[in-house]
């Protein structure tokens, strides 16, 4: 896998008008979606966390962590039901951009609406158990932010992974070298959830990269 050529392909298409009129509907709709669900769980949020972190011996953590863990946890879903949004709605801009850079890449297949959705489910309660039960590691100096890119990547690994490798391979099984480096290109993605507004566009970046290291290695098969 050439990383530098599969990030360099990724940026450039990322800020092209294509994918910034995608960002903009998929963003607002997240946006919105995010708002709903926290005004509607709002109570219950702040409760969980008051009572989670009176359960951690660290007074400092306790007096000033409140705040910060609510603030936090609404970001989590957001980051969660954006990357969900965008996957559902990927697909058509996925092959125009195969399209472009890969004339003779053929789209074989769709992903599976109900497979692709308990990927994404299963990946998603990873990730929200992972973070809630996992908290204080954010204030780790250092270790907290990497803790965090590694665990924004679980929800856009394998549901990104089966989503983008489903319109190009006809096998469900996914080869060992789509696999490799997976992790690595997905926190790449996710790293773009600590620039604010940036953040917008973590989970269509990672859409973009996995489609490029996918018909990368499908390329380099066939050559």
């Amino acid at each position: 896998m050439n990383l530098h050529r599969i990030v360099a392909k990724s940026f450039k298409d990322l800020f092209s008008g294509t994918v910034l009129g995608f960002i903009a509907k998929t963003a607002i709709l997240s946006i919105a979606l995010t708002a709903a669900i926290v005004w509607l769980s709002a109570s219950y949020i702040t409760a969980f966390v008051k009572h989670y972190l009176a359960n951690i011996p660290w007074e400092w953590v306790q007096t000033s962590g409140a705040s910060v863990a609510v603030v936090a946890t609404a970001y989590m879903i957001f980051v969660a039901v954006h990357t969900a949004v965008t996957a559902y709605a990927a697909e058509p801009l996925l092959v125009k951009l195969a399209k472009r850079h890969y004339p003779s890449l053929r789209v074989v297949g769709t992903p599976n609406l109900l497979a692709s959705l308990l990927v994404s489910l299963k990946s998603i309660a990873l990730f929200l158990v992972l973070f809630l039960f996992t908290f204080p590691l954010m204030f780790v100096p250092l270790v907290g932010a990497v803790y965090m890119l590694w665990l924004w990547s679980i929800p856009v690994n394998r549901p990104t992974l089966y989503d983008v490798q489903s319109l190009f391979v006809a096998n469900d099984e996914t080869p060992a070298s789509f696999k490799k480096g997976a992790t690595i290109l997905a926190m790449i993605a996710a790293g773009l959830n600590y620039i604010p507004l940036l953040n917008l566009f973590a989970p269509v970046f990672a859409q973009i990269l996995f489609m490029h290291k996918i018909a990368e290695e499908l390329k380099r098969n066939d050559e």
